[in-house]
């Protein structure tokens, strides 16, 4: 007569598996989030990005979010890459969301911040006194945030 063998998860491997199951389950937006932030005259930080990434008819695009992902994609791989690493290591998957979130978030405060952009145009540095783009107040920089939310979720 065989034996049957049953192979059992142990709690370590049961917190693993749910800890999959929860990041399965949810993302990382890291970006601007309407209405959170605004200048002194109301307009919403977040029409001011949305604006200065994709251009308007008076303001040439200065891609600042779609540039933190194309040109630190090594860097991004890397770092995802070790962020894999930690969960064998017990890391929960609230902490590491986190993680990544603050990380794409200081690639994009970086990329506002180095301004290799399209220059204003001439009333533009007259009227804030300087030549960098994407930098007037720093209210823009310093509103770049992540949310941690459900798949699907608004």
């Amino acid at each position: 007569m065989a034996s049957r063998i049953r192979d059992t998860l142990t709690p370590e491997g049961e917190r693993f598996y749910r800890m999959l199951a929860e990041l399965a389950d949810k993302e990382v937006r890291i970006g601007f989030q309407h209405g959170e932030a605004a200048e002194d005259d109301g307009t919403d930080i977040c029409d001011i990005a949305a604006w200065n990434e994709l251009g308007t008819e008076h303001i040439p695009s200065r891609p600042f979010l779609r540039k933190s992902v194309d040109e630190n994609e090594g860097k991004i791989n890397q770092f995802l890459q070790a962020e894999v690493r930690s969960l064998a290591s017990g890391k929960t998957a609230e902490t590491l969301l986190n993680e990544i979130g603050n990380f794409q978030k200081s690639l994009v405060q970086e990329k506002i911040a180095e301004g290799s952009f399209a220059p204003n145009a001439e009333s533009t540095i007259r009227r804030k006194g300087s030549s960098k783009p994407l930098i007037d107040t720093g209210r823009m920089r310093q509103s770049v945030n992540y949310v941690v939310k459900r798949k699907g979720q608004d």
